[in-house]
């Protein structure tokens, strides 16, 4: 059967199992949990945030986001910084070290994935990979807003 004609929970699974290794291949380069990576990233696209706001977008409990804050900043990834105006509540900033600890766990995969586009992909499945990007670029967003 082609996949063009794959009923659509059919295609959904073999969706997830084609994507399956490459989040071993990627999670297996990486020394930071997905959650506290997920931290780094939401800081550095969005700046200072709380751990309230911190917990509802890695989708983990009030007391995970205060323990995994407290290890980021161990770390040196993270800081905390008073509030301004209110003295009881403290932001959590990217520090240049979490930065660059992003920097490196988000290449963690890269290196391997460029090779393996390069070495086994022919010209033109490399045009149909680059098409389907937006797609999946528009999938991935959705799910995020869930």
């Amino acid at each position: 059967m082609p996949h063009d004609s794959l009923p659509d929970e059919l295609m959904t699974r073999s969706f997830y199992e084609a994507l399956y290794p490459f989040s071993l291949r990627f999670n297996s380069r990486r020394t930071l949990s997905p959650g506290k990576l997920g931290v780094l990233r939401h800081l550095a696209e969005h700046g200072r945030a709380s751990t309230t706001e911190l917990a509802a977008v890695v989708q983990v409990s009030q007391q995970a986001i205060s323990l995994a804050t407290k290890e980021l900043e161990h770390l040196g990834f993270t800081a905390r910084i008073p509030d301004d105006d209110d003295r009881r509540r403290t932001w959590i900033t990217l520090t240049e070290a979490g930065q660059q600890k992003l920097t490196e766990e988000l290449d963690a995969g890269v290196t391997w994935l460029q090779t393996a586009i390069q070495e086994r992909l022919s010209n033109d499945e490399r045009a149909i990979l680059r098409a389907a990007i937006p797609v999946l670029q528009k999938l991935g967003s959705e799910a995020a807003d869930d």
